[in-house]
């Protein structure tokens, strides 16, 4: 009963949320750079909370989730610019080819742990790059121009999807056993668990939603280079989760939003916005180095809290 109250109070502001949006884009309060912001806050969301599940969630170091969003970048852009496909079925296919690549990459890597497995990931993220920088058929190191296809309807639409798969998946028994790798692997394999399944499946469809966000971000500009796709992209995208707090999907979306917004509106500052960028980072660790929510979900922090005093029961919202 809590979790579908919890729900339907979400799904409504959701869709609160699009419709005002919605609203002053329509009118032209908001103009093109706005709107720009809004997409980019929207692929920042899938790409942190896709991760979210394979560090957050599964406890993985992976530090390659860019080599998914160029798959997705680049295998969105071929089916609409060089195969004539709708939008729709690009974003699928990239999806699905982000997914394949992880699944391909994750049954072998996954076996591996802590630092050998983020060496692992950003290799694999570092060929990726490498192999579209020499495909000509891509454009290669020219980059690929594009037609501007993704907006804010379709971005939100992405985003929501995301969150509402991966929250479930999270609350499932599947999402249950992933958090129990992350605790103790070794308990975990104790108990029967098929360790190595589980990080698979985490894995794919964090690669999935990655691949999804790939195809929404090529489309958003009129063209992409290989070079968008480095390893320091990968660090941007590991950021969101850990300064959210690792464990917390609510926590990964707001670091997305407010680091998106800083990073935008610092833009002007070319030479001092990577200085400034830091120093917000380096502050909010030193005092808050669980991370900005910490385990906990915004939803916890207005649930009540039972407690037992004198043999009378007392209800207090956790803070």
């Amino acid at each position: 009963m809590k979790k579908s109250k919890s729900f339907f109070l979400m799904f409504g502001l959701a869709v609160v949320i699009y419709a005002v949006i919605q609203f002053l884009l329509y009118n032209g309060i908001l103009n093109p750079f706005y709107e720009n912001t809004l997409i980019t806050i929207l692929i920042n969301i899938m790409l942190a909370v896709s991760l979210h599940l394979v560090i957050g969630i599964t406890g993985q170091f992976s530090i390659g989730h860019a080599g998914f969003l160029a798959i997705g970048a680049y295998i969105a852009a071929i089916f609409t610019m060089k195969l004539q496909m709708p939008f729709i079925v690009a974003l699928i296919a990239a999806g699905l080819a982000a997914a394949i690549a992880g699944l391909i990459v994750g049954i072998p890597s996954l076996r591996l742990r802590g630092d050998y497995l983020a060496i692992a990931t950003l290799g694999f993220a570092e060929i990726i790059r490498i192999v579209f920088l020499n495909w000509d058929f891509v454009g290669g190191a020219r980059g690929m121009m594009i037609t501007r296809m993704t907006d804010w309807t379709i971005a939100f639409i992405c985003t929501i999807l995301t969150i509402l798969v991966i929250a479930n998946f999270t609350n499932s028994r599947h999402g249950r056993a992933c958090i129990s790798i992350r605790e103790d692997e070794i308990a975990a394999d104790a108990m029967g668990i098929n360790t190595t399944y589980y990080k698979v499946i985490a894995f794919v469809l964090g690669s999935f939603f990655a691949g999804i966000a790939g195809g929404l971000y090529s489309h958003n500009f009129y063209i992409i280079q290989p070079g968008n796709f480095g390893f320091l992209k990968s660090f941007d995208i590991l950021i969101f989760v850990v300064l959210g707090g690792l464990g917390s999907m609510s926590g990964a979306v707001i670091s997305a939003i407010l680091l998106t917004i800083i990073s935008t509106f610092l833009q002007e500052y070319s030479e001092t916005r990577m200085i400034i960028y830091s120093l917000v980072l380096i502050i909010v660790m030193l005092y808050r180095p669980q991370g900005l929510m910490g385990t906990k979900e915004i939803t916890q922090l207005f649930q009540k809290k039972k407690s037992f005093k004198g043999g009378k029961q007392y209800g207090h919202f956790e803070s």
